[in-house]
């Protein structure tokens, strides 16, 4: 277990080294470690049979799929009973050894490998039949994709997204409203997902609890225990749930065990599983319709608090959407102060029959998110606002699959402003400097700006702003500059700006490289062109040509167009100099001041910058050409070109590249 330990903590570690190293600019280790490491890394997965997804020694190409096919499950994936009561557990247990461990709260999935490889992922779907994810898998963060075992194998395990992973997901989101509501939406939605880069980025884990069956000469004898099946699974390389051997003398200090750790624990978890550890017993039970029987699900007792509702606030957001929050008197529950609870949706709103002054019962789902448990006086005379909360306008219910929503329908409404032109002049997007939320409130709530356009326009009003509070001569004058300087565009930037949904900065990228960066033809791509691009599905390529039908929104840029001018086209595709190129970035540079001005510049000419080299790998950028660093060496025998900048710069200057490279080095 200690080189399993080893394996899974080197795996880990490579791979931060490399997100910072690639996608950060920075360095957290010197090469001369990072090859050390690689190096025992690369000895431990030959000597064990075992590679981990997120190996450096084994990238995985990601994989985009146009739907999920389904399966059905050659054993039914059933559900658990479930009890609150421990008396009632330590009574199901008996006189049995069980094994009592986390019940992990995220998507249900069978993995089956054959011949030490991954061979399919398909999700528990409804129990009979899943869908089958096996591109996802292969993304996720901490699962083998080669094992020792060469006979078939099929276990179970869950699929997670860890609370501090969440954390660092919702950190990178503005709208509060578009935040992720919890990590089991979000890894159940990111495995799902047709395009498995997604899967990667957002860190889904895997966590085996149940070996299902396997075949072959060299399957072990488990010795009618399931403890056994674990170790074994965790022999594989698997990472496998926590859990203990527990009997009716030591299932009550489990419980304690567990219950003490459930607050702080970085796993997504909404209970305990107890199962029987004798193999065969578990087999005579059987099942019911529902439930098998030789395991239980055990669920904490949720802490209640009654108190007072005080007020429901309505808050809007940059889609339109007004979401009640219940604010009530300050309650102690699990650790913490809480005086307010989302409550999501109108249906929701109505079902509890809410209102001022109602005494009510709140809890933490997962111990974590503040919740209504139940309304005891239910008045339900809680008023469903017909204005607007932020701009006064009218507001809609929409029944959305049986689920009724309040939304504000003006298109004008300062909550829609506030965080669309937040976006618009943000870094990747128009990058216009110094302009942050609070200054863009000023401005619209003056009059100043309605819509992005007058954000180039406001000199006409400098004497009023210079007035604002936070503002004087000097502060106008940069903000100016700033506007002026953002003018000088690419349709990369405007695209991007624009907010569309689906569209972010890759996928602005792609769009425009395949209209050949012509406004024009950007705006008049049609699905067909959209999903014909590398990328793009068609859930984005609907959400795109429905914002360029939209005839409010193409007078919008219609006015905004006069305001800019993009960089000559030539500059931007310089004929496609690296079209259908990947390369990979090393080492120390001169000539430019970090890797994501040179991954900027080689993207604009068409290329692609990946982390690591493989045999898709078109060059390695790298000064010190003779250096015996792990991607020099991986280089040399795929027999790709290591070159330096001085060449790449001499490729990009002259616009075009040499024959001997054309001929050997046309990767698409």
């Amino acid at each position: 277990m200690e080189k399993n330990a080893r394996l899974h903590y080197l795996t880990e570690r490579l791979s931060e080294a490399a997100r910072a190293y690639y996608g950060e600019d920075r360095e957290i280790m010197p090469n001369i470690e990072y090859d050390k490491l690689y190096d025992e890394l690369a000895d431990l997965e030959k000597g064990l049979g075992i590679t981990l997804s997120g190996s450096p020694t084994l990238r995985v190409g990601y994989e985009v799929v146009s739907e999920l096919p389904k399966e059905p499950h050659p054993v039914p994936m059933l559900s658990l009973d479930k009890t609150k009561d421990k008396d009632a557990l330590a009574e199901w247990l008996g006189d049995k050894t069980g094994l009592l461990s986390w019940k992990l709260d995220g998507l249900t999935i069978a993995l089956t490998y054959r011949g030490g490889e991954l061979l399919k992922a398909v999700t528990r779907g409804n129990g009979q039949v899943g869908e089958v994810v096996t591109p996802s898998a292969r993304a996720f963060a901490n699962l083998p994709l080669r094992i020792p075992y060469t006979g078939e194998l099929t276990l179970r395990g869950e699929a997670v997204i860890s609370y501090s992973d969440f954390e660092k997901i919702n950190a990178g989101i503005d709208d509060a409203a578009l935040k992720y509501k919890n990590p089991r939406n979000l890894s159940s939605g990111s495995v799902r997902q047709l395009n498995s880069r997604v899967t990667a980025e957002r860190r889904v884990r895997f966590y085996a609890f149940a070996f299902a069956r396997a075949s072959g000469d060299e399957m072990p004898d488990f010795q009618n225990s399931r403890a056994a099946q674990m170790e074994f699974l965790a022999g594989q390389g698997f990472p496998v749930v926590e859990y203990f051997k527990v009997d009716a003398g030591c299932l009550a200090e489990r419980l304690s065990w567990f219950s003490e750790r459930v607050s702080t624990g970085d796993l997504p978890s909404d209970g305990l599983v107890l199962i029987y550890d004798d193999v065969a017993y578990s087999a005579s039970l059987g099942s019911t319709s529902k439930f098998p029987r030789d395991a239980i699900a055990f669920k904490w007792e949720d802490e209640k608090c009654e108190t007072t509702l005080r007020e429901i606030v309505w808050s809007a957001s940059r889609t339109g959407l007004i979401n009640p929050i219940a604010q009530f008197d300050p309650v102690d529950i699990e650790g913490s102060t809480v005086s307010r609870a989302g409550v999501h949706n109108i249906s929701i709103l109505e079902e509890l029959r809410l209102g001022v002054g109602d005494r009510i019962t709140v809890y933490k789902a997962n111990m974590i998110i503040p919740q209504i448990a139940e309304n005891l006086t239910r008045s339900g005379d809680a008023e469903i606002p017909r204005a607007c909360p932020v701009c006064g306008g009218d507001t809609v219910i929409k029944d959305e699959s049986g689920v009724r929503f309040l939304y504000c329908v003006n298109a004008d409404c300062l909550a829609k402003q506030i965080k669309a032109l937040t976006h618009f002049v943000s870094r990747d997007a128009m990058n216009i400097e110094g302009l942050s939320e609070a200054t863009l409130e000023k401005l619209v709530d003056e009059g100043f700006v309605k819509e992005p356009a007058d954000l180039f326009r406001l000199e006409r009003f400098r004497e009023r702003i210079v007035g604002l509070d936070g503002f004087g001569e000097r502060s106008c004058a940069n903000l100016f500059a700033a506007a002026d300087k953002a003018r000088r565009t690419t349709q990369v930037r405007l695209l991007f700006s624009l907010g569309i949904p689906g569209v972010g900065l890759s996928n602005a990228k792609l769009i425009c490289r395949a209209c050949g960066h012509d406004w024009e033809r950007i705006a008049a791509a049609s699905i067909g062109d959209l999903t014909a691009v590398d990328g793009i599905g068609e859930v984005i390529a609907e959400a795109f040509t429905r914002y360029f039908a939209d005839e409010t929104k193409r007078e919008t840029l219609g006015r905004l167009l006069p305001e800019i001018s993009f960089t000559d086209a030539q500059e931007q595709a310089a004929g496609g100099l690296f079209d259908g190129r990947v390369f990979v970035i090393t080492g120390s540079l001169k000539r430019y001041p970090n890797r994501n001005a040179l991954k900027d510049l080689i993207e604009s000419l068409g290329g692609k910058v990946t982390g690591s080299v493989t045999s898709n790998t078109s060059c390695l950028i790298n000064n010190d050409r003779l250096s015996g660093s792990a991607k020099n060496k991986t280089a040399r025998s795929l027999g790709i070109p290591v070159i330096d900048e001085d060449r790449l710069s001499a490729w990009i200057e002259s616009g075009a590249l040499p024959e001997e490279y054309n001929a050997e080095n046309r990767k698409t």
